[in-house]
């Protein structure tokens, strides 16, 4: 028991502390900066919205019919159909994080079980879960999501859960080699020898040690995840108009990118501002929570 204890990632490793650690160092702090500010943004979008999203402004073209720069009437200025963009990309942040979080997290928990179930049984049970998981790793993920997409009709939960079936294995095949590393260990046998029953000893004994596993390989995946929503919704087979994400704003004004460049460069910079922030925390939190790391930061 004392084996198990020692040899957790955890241990001396209190919650205060990790706090701590992420705000001290400049990357993390930018990374949580960054969610942080999104996040509020999108639970605050009724309030801070200055027009509807989907409202097409009779003001919001210019007399030739093309969309307005920013100004102070239009923070970001508007789009081809004379909407706001400030507005749009505030609202693309909820579609943004509600699936980045919904889809991962589902990812997340579909690949702890596969990977705990095969680590821990072995035998035929991990070899079948483990094949089928290096076969969904052998398909590209951005091919396997558009045709999923394009078979199932998209809204934002069909979009989650198709980003969730193509996600999942990366973090199986993790989980699966801690458990299976756990599962040879003395500590596990003594508890089989004891008698304990398996999901004791899952979820006593081998599930702690791989808490921090799963914390900082599904920041990570949120990354991963915000990136292949924005370019199923570019390609079209993700979030449909009139509900606005990051990836279908850039697909309705790309034909304006060299006369009215913002219509993409803010949204781009949307996504790759959230996406580095998740990369940078997740970073981060491997540093702080992986004892193999520390000293090396």
């Amino acid at each position: 028991m004392t084996e198990a204890v020692a040899s957790s990632p955890a241990h001396g490793r209190g919650t205060g502390r990790v706090l701590r650690d992420l705000v001290r160092r400049p990357r993390s702090a930018f990374g949580l900066t960054v969610i942080v500010t999104m996040l509020a943004a999108a639970i605050f979008a009724p309030w801070i919205m200055p027009y509807d999203p989907n409202d097409q402004m009779f003001d919001g073209l210019s007399l030739e019919g093309a969309p307005l720069p920013p100004s102070a009437e239009f923070w970001l200025g508007t789009d081809l159909l004379g909407r706001d963009l400030f507005s749009r990309l505030i609202l693309g942040a909820q579609t943004s994080l509600i699936i980045g979080v919904l889809a991962n997290g589902i990812a997340v928990v579909l690949g702890a079980t596969v990977g705990i179930t095969a680590g821990y049984f072995g035998g035929w049970i991990g070899g079948i879960l483990m094949r089928f998981t290096d076969l969904m790793m052998a398909f590209p993920a951005l091919l396997l999501a558009i045709v999923l997409a394009a078979i199932f009709k998209p809204s934002l939960l069909i979009v989650a859960m198709v980003i969730a079936m193509v996600n999942w294995v990366q973090m199986a095949r993790v989980i699966y080699t801690e458990t299976r590393s756990l599962a040879q260990r003395e500590f596990i046998e003594v508890q089989r020898a004891m008698g304990s029953s398996t999901f004791r000893i899952l979820g006593r004994h081998i599930l702690p040690h791989l808490v921090y596993s799963i914390i900082v390989f599904g920041t990570l995946g949120i990354s991963t995840t915000v990136l292949l929503e924005a370019t199923l919704s570019y390609l079209g087979v993700g979030v449909q108009p009139p509900t606005p994400s990051w990836g279908n704003i850039i697909f309705e004004n790309q034909t304006y990118f060299a006369t009215a460049p913002w219509l993409v460069f803010f949204p781009g910079l949307a996504i790759v501002l959230l996406a580095l922030a998740f990369n940078l925390l997740g970073d981060v939190l491997r540093d702080t929570l992986d004892p193999r790391l520390k000293g090396r930061h």
